[in-house]
Formats: C-alpha cells, structure tokens, sequence
C-alpha cells in the first residue's frame, strides 16, 4: 500500500495515474524537487518497465509482494499471464469495493475494508486481497456505518458491467468475471509481466 505521496509518480509520469482532474500534475507535469523541470531523460528499456510496473501497483494500491505474488498466481493459470493478471487484481475486494462505487478511491476502498465496513455474503471481511467470486454479494451495513454508506449512496462512479448495483441497498453483486476489455487501467500490461520474466 501506497502511504507516502500519492501522486508523487503522476508527476513524473506527466499525467494522472487514476485520471483525477484535482492531480497536482495538471498543473505541474514534471517530477517533483529542484531538477524536476528539466529536460527529462530518455529512460532505458529496463526503466519503461519498471514504469509500468509502478503505475500499475499506484493504480491499485498495491504492494511490491502483493503484485508479485499475483504475477506468480497469473503464471500458473490457464491462459494469457497478462489477463489473468489484470482479471486476479480486479477481483481483489478493494478493488470491486472501489470500482462499484461504494468507495470513492481505492484508498478509501481499502481503509472501508480494513476497518471491517464491508461484508461479503453477509460477513465481515477485513482482507483486502480477499479475492471476490462470481455470484457473491458485497454489502455496507448502513446502520453500523452510515457515513460510509451515504458515500455510497451519493456517488457518480459508473460500474463496469460485469458488477450489478444496488445504490440504495449499498449493494454489489458480482455477476461474472471482468473481459480484459472492460479493464480500464492505462497500463500496458505485457511490460509489467516482461519485469517480472526478466
């Protein structure tokens, strides 16, 4: 998890990791510090893929062992490692927490996790990485946590289609698996899973 500057690599990316019109680097598109104005250096093959790597666990607030313990699961399976990658942290609670709309980032989805304001089937899960099947239901309790599910309630987060809403209900089902397309992440995916094949 991400607990220093969040949107200290969006600027040096140049743009915003998660698309956030309120980034600092709207205003200021070059890395932070003294020498960040400069003429950026052309970064070596290695250094492109470790970028990938780096938005891509910003994007999901990731850690570095999370992330290459979901590669190895990825490697494993049946399939693309690419895909299955992208669909195994997709399917993180966190994540279908946030990409429903029940919390307004994914750093808010992992804190509404943790501190045990989201059930799953009915019970209690403090697991981020907790991985969300097919068919399973996400719930706030609305009268233990009424501030968490009035954000819930009140957001403009429009979910992907594999997830059906119950905005009122502050409900989640998990109709199916997520397509690699319906995976919105802006992150090339083949250079994170060529880091890890070094």
């Amino acid at each position: 998890m991400r607990t220093g500057p969040k949107h200290k690599l969006c600027r040096r990316l140049g743009s915003c990791v998660w698309g956030s019109p309120k980034c600092p680097s709207v205003k200021r598109p070059f890395a932070a510090g003294p020498h960040g104005g400069k003429r950026r250096s052309k970064l070596s093959t290695y250094g492109e893929l470790l970028m990938e790597k780096q938005k891509l666990k910003a994007f999901y607030g990731l850690t570095e062992r999370s992330l290459r313990f979901v590669y190895l699961r990825a490697k494993k399976a049946v399939g693309a490692t690419g895909d299955k990658l992208l669909q195994d942290i997709e399917m993180r609670l966190c994540s279908v927490v946030w990409r429903s709309g029940l919390a307004p980032t994914v750093f808010a989805a992992r804190q509404a996790v943790t501190h045990r304001h989201v059930l799953v089937d009915g019970k209690i899960v403090d697991r981020p990485s907790f991985r969300v099947k097919a068919g399973q239901v996400l719930s706030i309790n609305s009268q233990k946590s009424p501030a968490i599910a009035s954000i819930s309630k009140s957001t403009d987060i429009v979910p992907p289609p594999y997830l059906e809403i119950d905005r009122e209900g502050c409900r989640v089902t998990v109709a199916r698996e997520p397509l690699v397309e319906e995976i919105h992440c802006n992150v090339q995916i083949m250079r994170v899973v060529e880091y890890y094949a070094r």
